[in-house]
């Protein structure tokens, strides 16, 4: 199904090789701070709770805390201070 929708949808598919987390370094850090600061620390009960206390993460991680990527500036900020206010969710 993936393949006829990136078929009919002219998508390129590329995958990161098994084994190799350096293909895709930045998504491999968000991962690993997504689990070590959030799914690691809570045990969800419903999905209700688990769609609270992931959005008050990512609210956090977008929108309060500094990436030293970006200059110590949150990702909203970054996105702000460079006209991309719209383009500061993750």
């Amino acid at each position: 199904m993936l393949d006829l929708w990136a078929y009919h949808h002219q998508a390129r598919i590329d995958f990161s090789r098994p084994g190799k987390p350096t293909d895709n370094c930045h998504i491999e850090t968000f991962n690993g701070s997504f689990r070590d600061e959030c799914l690691n620390l809570h045990w969800f009960e419903t999905l209700e709770e688990a769609k609270t206390i992931i959005e008050d993460w990512r609210r956090d991680y977008n929108e309060s805390r500094p990436h030293s990527t970006l200059n110590d500036l949150s990702p909203a900020e970054f996105a702000h201070r460079a006209g991309l206010s719209s383009l500061a969710r993750v």
